[in-house]
């Protein structure tokens, strides 16, 4: 298993498939950083050796990427803003609802997770109504 800037990337895999282990990185931005690196896109993750991974890491680092902890750290702080301003996506994250204008009268099950039944409870203690 080869690690890429703290990220083991799957060994049996294509690298170009392989890249997008690591968080930020998607089909588009792995194909750019392969041809930048001058490496083949079939080639297996465990056949890399030293310098085309450093050639990987070279041309990620020249990228500018938004990467891993600091990508995940920057959508944190968004939705932080966004639920301490109180605007509409803010409240929309906080309460569990979809944000982006998606019915919720049904559907909606992924957001607001499974069903929860509300049922009339009996009184036990109740008369039955027969003598």
């Amino acid at each position: 298993m080869a690690r890429i800037l703290g990220v083991d990337i799957p060994g049996e895999k294509r690298i170009d498939i392989a890249l997008r282990y690591i968080y930020g990185i998607g089909p588009v931005n792995a194909r750019v950083i392969l041809d930048r690196a001058g490496i083949d896109h079939s080639i297996r993750a465990k056949n890399l050796n030293e310098q085309q991974l450093s050639q990987i890491v070279h041309s990620m680092q020249d990228g500018k990427y938004v990467i891993e902890g600091d990508l995940r750290r920057e959508l944190g702080l968004t939705l932080k803003r966004l639920q301490g301003i109180k605007c509409y996506r803010g409240v929309r994250h906080l309460r569990s609802l979809p944000v982006r204008g998606q019915r919720t009268q049904t559907n909606a099950r992924t957001r607001k997770g499974p069903r929860k039944t509300v049922g009339v409870q009996r009184n036990p203690n109740a008369k039955t109504g027969i003598h």
